[in-house]
Parts: C-alpha cells; structure tokens; sequence
C-alpha cells in the first residue's frame, strides 16, 4: 500500500548547486522532457505518456487524500468511493497539461453516464492563476489546490511525484486500476477506462456518445440552412427541373431528325 506521508522536499542550499539545477533544466527542456514552474530550485519531468495498468490482484489502495478545491470547497478522494475516479495532476504553467485538457473534457463529457468521474490536482502553482487559468478553459471537473504538491507525494509509489502532467485510474473500490506518466491522448485514456467500466457493470462504453461526431453534427446542421436558404423547388415555381428542357429538346432534335431523314 503506498505510503500517505509527503515526506521532505529537499532543497539546493548552495549556489553552485542552484546554478547546477538551472543548467539541467534548461538541458532538459531542450530536449523536451522536462518543464519548471518559475522556481529556481523546482525541476518538474513530462513523461513520454506511456501507461501501466493494474490487474485487479495486484491494485493498491489509494492514501487518504483530501483538501480544498479552487472554487473553495473541501473534497477526499473517498467521497468518490462507488465510481471510476480520473484522477489528473496539472498546473496552469505546464505546457503539456494545457495541451491534454481538450482530451479529458472530450472523455469527461463521453463516460459522464458510465460512472466516471474526474478530480484534478493542481501543484505547484499559484492559485490566482490557477483558478484564471481553470475558469478560461471552462474545465468541467474540480481541482483540489494542492501548491506544496503533498499529494503526488502520497502517491510517490505508482507516480514520480515530479511527473506533471500524470492521470491515474481509480476503480469503484478505491484502488488503482492504472496510470499514464505524461500527457494522454484520447485513444489511450478510452482504452484504460472501458475495462474498468465492464468490469463493475456499469454500462457499454461503446455506446456512449461520442462528442466529436455531436460537433461535426451541429456543424453540418449549422451550414445545411445556409446552403438551402433562397433555393426554390423548380415544381414550385414552374419551371422545369434541372436537365428537363434540355431533355425535352433532344427528344424533339431525334423527333425532327427522325422525320427529315423519313
């Protein structure tokens, strides 16, 4: 079972050190793999997004976790006992939690009726912006606030607690069904879920409703009106319909035709 203590942050207490720190992260952004929020001592690492999941033999029960959202109220993590728990580390400075967002409002909309549920949590971060950058992206789901990140810690045994963005699984039991070190993407996100879901019979995922088709249908019915808007039915209006007359001459070009020719 993961262990609920945050443990020490450690901390550069010499110059060359903090000077070293820099250099690494600057390195690591070079090559993309790793981001900073700000700080010179704080060093954070984007996974490549790769995922594990977690048989139910060998899942873990996830620590004690609770604490204050954004929006001010209090939430633990066992308030959600019952449902599937998506649950996403972020921070409104990562470049690459800014870039999934999309994804997991798609599948939040999607497994809204298959109970699933998500609760973010924002580390590291400062709250004005946080909740800015939450209220601009209309995300749809809570966040606890979690600025020491004490949370990631908690989970320190499945996730690197430095690992931002990281999305874990939790099944209705409250154990870790799986999780995702880096940015997700759709395709691996549904995957994870929809074994879950059968699992605890709780719906067919394959018949949720899919949010980009709903918005390419929207978009169509949008542009069908404009494209229709003056156009006369030629029975309507009198006049023949497209291809008639033209039809009809040809007739009478065989018909005249015909008859010079007799």
């Amino acid at each position: 079972m993961p262990s609920t203590s945050a443990g020490p942050r450690l901390r550069s207490a010499r110059p060359m050190a903090v000077a070293l720190a820099a250099v690494l992260v600057l390195s690591g952004c070079a090559g993309g793999n790793e981001i900073q929020n700000g700080g010179a001592d704080d060093r954070f690492i984007s996974g490549d997004g790769s995922s594990t999941v977690f048989e139910g033999a060998d899942r873990v029960e996830v620590p004690e976790v609770s604490g204050t959202t954004l929006d001010g109220d209090e939430i633990a993590l066992s308030d959600y006992l019952g449902e599937i728990v998506v649950l996403n580390v972020w921070a409104s400075w990562c470049g690459p939690c800014r870039a999934e967002q999309p994804v997991l409002d798609e599948v939040h909309a999607e497994y809204a009726d298959l109970g699933v549920d998500f609760l973010g949590v924002n580390i590291k971060d400062d709250e004005t912006a946080a909740q800015a950058y939450a209220e601009h992206q209309e995300i749809p789901y809570p966040s606890l606030y979690d600025q020491p990140g004490e949370i990631p810690q908690a989970f320190r045994d499945t996730v690197p607690p430095r690992s931002i963005p990281s999305t874990l699984i939790i099944d209705p039991e409250g154990r870790i069904a799986a999780r995702v070190i880096g940015p997700t993407t759709y395709g691996q996100l549904t995957e994870l879920l929809n074994p879950v879901v059968v699992e605890f019979d709780l719906g067919d995922p394959e018949e949720r409703p899919r949010v980009a088709e709903q918005e390419a249908a929207e978009t169509d019915g949008e542009a069908d009106p404009e494209a229709s808007e003056g156009a006369v039915d030629p029975q309507e209006s009198g006049e023949p319909a497209e291809g008639a007359e033209s039809g009809a001459g040809d007739e009478a070009g065989d018909g005249g035709g015909n008859g010079d020719s007799d």
